[in-house]
């Protein structure tokens, strides 16, 4: 049922603590964890503890479950000290969504050049 963990999802794993990462904060409706594979100095991902695919069915479902992704996204850019970051949610695996759990990319740390790669 869309919303309720998913067992074979490794991000509802994670949220639930069932699977290991450096988190660097959590609230009541999301985690965030510093990506395995790092792609800036600083990569986080931010993730709501409910499942849905995706950030659009996430905003659908639970606008504010995903204004709280958004808030925090904002809230782990302030703890890492960015001046300048980037926010990015893949979506489907042709942009190279991997874990079909919604969640943010919080990268920065150095330069990001448009268009992103």
């Amino acid at each position: 049922m869309a919303g309720e963990p998913q067992d074979d999802c490794l991000f509802c794993k994670i949220a639930e603590g069932h699977v290991p990462a450096t988190i660097v904060r959590e609230t009541e409706t999301t985690v965030a964890f510093r990506d395995i594979n790092p792609q800036a100095p600083t990569h986080v991902l931010v993730i709501p503890k409910v499942h849905y695919e995706n950030a659009a069915a996430l905003a659908s479902a639970e606008p504010t479950v995903a204004a709280d992704v958004l808030k925090e996204a904002r809230s782990v850019a302030d703890d890492e000290k960015l001046e300048s970051y980037r926010i990015v949610f893949n979506t489907g695996p042709g942009a190279g969504q991997t874990v079909f759990h919604a969640h943010a990319h919080v990268l920065g740390g150095r330069g990001l050049h448009w268009p992103p790669g």
